[in-house]
């Protein structure tokens, strides 16, 4: 953004501050994807709206591509905390945006039409245009496309809050990582890379071992083919300094047990427990509520080993501290020293075809949409 205000100074370049991009006289509509209630596949729906106005403070983005989370999933089928408590349905899902400025809102420094740019939104970004407050709008490396730049900021983001924020690694240590081929798995692989640290990822298939090792994991094992468990007993006898677990009931006190004295549990999701073809079983949901693990503190405290627990949409408050962290990522893509993950391209109008890819358990790196 330093970049952007020196060459922006003067924001009438060109449109000017508070401009708009010329639309020779058209009326632009918006189209985004709905979710006027939860429920499965179905609930969502693409629909048409006037083009958003940017209030003072804020940038519009013509956007190209929109990121795809398994937490939008997750506000389809109504089980999403932050969504209900923060925003309400109907809503529209996505955390992330790429694309063009197209609009600038009053007192914007910084920024010119045709500016390339990456939105992080709380919600709201299954859309072709979008207006965020200028603060949450960030330049887009030269080297990533717009597909590539949209599939950032979730799950880096709550990588880099993970062990930047609460483990902080140290080079030497040992770090087991659940769904080491997926979107947050593949980022703190990297991560760990950077940092010096050895990672272990863990698989659910085997045409996801080569995309682990591809992003710096020492060690992958493929769950499907054996005893996960015994493996990573067998790569760390001694344990290890971070495990972090986004499965839920089917893994989480096995990889409490898989800590060494002092390591910790980073708990930031619970895909076991949901549904891989759209629709909440409640009785299943009840079960595994029921039987996932209560971590005793004094248990820990005698064990010397912790829990913690992320979730990004619930950070939102932290603006300042997020935005740290995007440009502590962009400046390391925009030098090579992290690399984009793997993308699969989607229309928007195929949202739910999306979403049935990534609840599948079978997709690599991350998904998106495009306007």
């Amino acid at each position: 953004m330093d970049a952007h205000r020196d060459a922006g100074d003067s924001a009438a370049d060109r449109h000017g501050r508070g401009a708009l991009a010329p639309t020779s006289g058209r009326l632009i509509r918006v189209r985004r994807i709905v979710i006027e209630r939860p429920g499965g596949y179905d609930a969502l729906r693409l629909v048409e709206s006037p083009d958003p106005l940017p209030k003072a403070g804020e940038v519009r983005l013509r956007v190209e591509a929109c990121g795809v989370n398994y937490a939008d999933g997750i506000i389809r089928m109504g089980l999403y905390e932050s969504a209900k408590r923060l925003h309400g349905y109907p809503i529209t899902p996505g955390f992330e945006v790429a694309g063009v400025v197209d609009a600038i809102g009053d007192g914007v420094e910084g920024w010119r039409i045709g500016d390339r740019a990456i939105g992080v939104t709380l919600f709201g970004g299954y859309t072709s245009a979008i207006c965020l407050p200028a603060d949450r709008v960030f330049a887009t490396p030269a080297s990533l496309s717009s597909a590539q730049a949209a599939a950032l900021p979730t799950v880096f983001l709550t990588a880099w809050f993970m062990a930047h924020q609460q483990v902080y690694p140290r080079a030497g240590d040992r770090w087991l990582v659940h769904s080491a081929a997926g979107g947050v798995g593949g980022a703190l692989l990297q991560l760990a890379l950077l940092a010096g640290v050895e990672a272990t990822g863990v698989v659910g298939a085997a045409h996801k071992i080569d995309a682990a090792k591809a992003l710096g994991a020492t060690h992958v094992i493929d769950k499907s083919a054996g005893d996960w468990v015994a493996a990573a007993k067998a790569i760390a006898p001694e344990g290890f300094h971070a495990v972090f677990d986004a499965n839920g009931v089917s893994t989480l006190q096995a990889s409490f047990d898989a800590l060494a004295p002092m390591g910790k549990l980073v708990i930031y999701g619970f895909a076991s427990m949901l549904p891989k073809d759209g629709r909440v079983n409640w009785l299943k949901l009840a079960w595994d509520w029921w039987r996932t693990p209560r971590f005793n503190p004094l248990a820990m405290t005698t064990s010397n080993r912790s829990v913690l627990a992320a979730n990004l949409s619930f950070l939102s408050a932290e603006a300042p501290r997020l935005r740290e962290g995007m440009l502590w990522l962009l400046e390391r893509f925009a030098d090579g020293r992290l690399v984009p993950p793997p993308v699969e391209a989607f229309a928007l109008v195929d949202a739910a075809q999306a979403h049935r890819r990534i609840e599948s358990g079978q997709s690599v790196g991350k998904l998106v949409l495009r306007p």
